[in-house]
């Protein structure tokens, strides 16, 4: 689809006075994290990760040496190219690849434009501006959505009239 970096975590704050950092894990959790050495196109490289015991990490870039250099980091996304993650299966989606999609009824109708991926533990629900500024969200399931690509993303008029 696009061939934009994708966000795996994001930096919430220090961890300790050596520069370590803790970690908000986005996606799969720590296991994929593991499997990236470095991030932001090779500005931050990982010398160790772990568990951090509360579904987040704690990381030690080579390129953070205190905690000043730690804390300034706060709110950086760590993001890796996407030819460096495994391919999607049928039905799959990284929530890069619907944000700025416009959003259309299942009758054609322009609904707006996807502004953001939300879960709150039942499951993605995305978040679609209306051009009029008002916000609506839709789960992302086959019966709300039952179809999207990179170019769109269908609302069953259902779903987008109830909102």
């Amino acid at each position: 689809m696009s061939d934009k970096p994708i966000v795996l975590a994001a930096i919430t704050g220090a961890h300790g006075v050596t520069g370590e950092v803790r970690l908000k894990l986005f996606g799969e959790g720590l296991p994929t994290l593991k499997a990236h050495k470095a991030f932001n196109a090779g500005a931050l490289t990982v010398s160790k990760l772990r568990d951090d015991g509360k579904g987040g990490a704690i990381v030690r870039f080579a390129e953070v040496a205190d905690r000043t250099a730690a804390e300034a980091l706060r709110g950086t996304l760590l993001s890796v190219e996407r030819t460096a993650l495994p391919p999607l299966a049928e039905g799959e989606y990284y929530h890069a690849d619907l944000i700025g999609l416009p959003a259309f009824g299942d009758d054609d109708a322009p609904l707006g434009t996807v502004v953001a991926v939300e879960n709150y533990g039942a499951g993605d629900i995305i978040e679609v501006e209306r051009p009029d500024g008002k916000r609506f969200m839709v789960p992302m399931r086959a019966e709300a959505v039952p179809e999207w690509n990179a170019e769109r993303v269908v609302i069953d008029r259902l779903f987008a009239e109830q909102a």
